[in-house]
């Protein structure tokens, strides 16, 4: 039994960690929920122990995991010291600010023989792992480009906010599951070319981002708005023989905000009017339009992982340089885009 405590009783602990490790009773044991106030918004779950005093999982010897559940702003601090405090430590995304942070986080673990990971459960995402088998099927021949886009309609949310932070950029928030996503199945691009923009205008909020990461001959991009009114297709595939389009998104955060739960048997799962469409040429030179039913995203497997992980000596299925690598790419862009506003002033 993997024993875990949570930092933070917030909406990520509740909506998008808290039911995907508590679905697994058999293999993990939550024990404690730490959070600076009592009072919250979210219904508290029987037999889990609730805090304000940090020393309750520190101090705690049953406890082997610590999920950190707090702003991004924090990341680094809370999982130095969880470390410190002798626990392993899953942190949530965007892991950290800057890459020398991330390494320190990594070194640290490493000295001390503990685990630290990124809570990267977009890997996981139904949309994604079709896009997989359709590639991996071999049916579209040699790919050429990928397009991910992770689009919403909120103005609302760079219109609400008047000055650039990392705790609001739209590319820290939101590109870290599409880059984790792409690193994770295609590994370090040779090039990328990054346009990373403030659409409100110079020192508000980083609401969108076009990144085109180049392998060889093809090119994977990931482009995500705040002002799409109508969404983009979520991954669009071109190969030598044929496209695969996936329209809508993986639907587990739609059911979690609907508190439609895990446990549920259709939780997530994909109706046909979800499915992709793939169309092609065959090696006789036949035409071919059909859907694809959708692979199951299931969150859980992150919690399986870390299960495996310290519980079984496995290893661990987001790589340290994985991590490292997204960090760079996140705080380059930021970089760049502050760079080309200083030429332009």
């Amino acid at each position: 039994m993997l024993t875990i405590a949570y930092i933070g009783n917030g909406k990520s602990a509740n909506r998008y960690h808290l039911p995907f490790s508590l679905k697994l009773k058999d293999k993990i044991k939550v024990k404690t929920i730490y959070s600076r106030t009592k009072t919250t918004a979210w219904k508290r779950i029987e037999g889990v122990h609730y805090t304000t005093d940090i020393n309750d999982i520190y101090n705690d010897p049953e406890i082997q995991l610590v999920v950190v559940s707090t702003p991004s702003s924090s990341h680094f601090q809370i999982g130095k010291a969880v470390l410190e405090h002798g626990k392993n430590a899953l942190i949530e995304k965007p892991f950290t600010e800057t890459y020398q942070e991330a390494k320190e986080l990594f070194d640290l673990a490493k000295s001390k023989g503990l685990l630290v990971q990124c809570y990267q459960n977009r890997r996981y995402d139904s949309d994604f792992l079709t896009t997989q088998k359709v590639i991996e099927s071999g049916v579209l021949g040699d790919i050429l480009e990928v397009e991910m886009h992770y689009d919403y309609y909120r103005p609302e949310v760079p219109e609400g906010v008047k000055e650039f932070s990392l705790d609001t950029s739209y590319l820290y928030g939101h590109a870290c599951h599409t880059l984790d996503q792409v690193i994770s199945y295609f590994g370090e691009p040779d090039n990328v070319h990054y346009e990373v923009r403030q659409l409100l205008g110079e020192n508000r909020m980083n609401d969108y981002f076009d990144l085109d990461l180049f392998y060889g001959g093809m090119k994977v991009s990931v482009k995500s708005s705040y002002f799409r009114i109508k969404e983009r297709p979520s991954f669009v595939v071109y190969g030598k023989k044929g496209m695969f389009v996936k329209q809508t998104k993986d639907r587990q955060e739609e059911h979690l905000k609907m508190f439609y739960m895990p446990d549920h048997p259709n939780f997530g799962i994909d109706l046909p009017q979800h499915y992709g469409v793939l169309t092609y040429l065959d090696d006789s030179g036949k035409y071919h339009e059909e859907k694809v039913v959708s692979e199951v995203g299931d969150y859980s497997r992150v919690y399986e992982g870390l299960y495996e992980a310290i519980i079984n000596g496995k290893e661990k299925t987001v790589k340290d340089e994985e991590t490292l690598l997204q960090i760079k790419m996140l705080e380059t862009g930021i970089k760049k885009m502050q760079k080309k506003r200083v030429l332009k002033g």
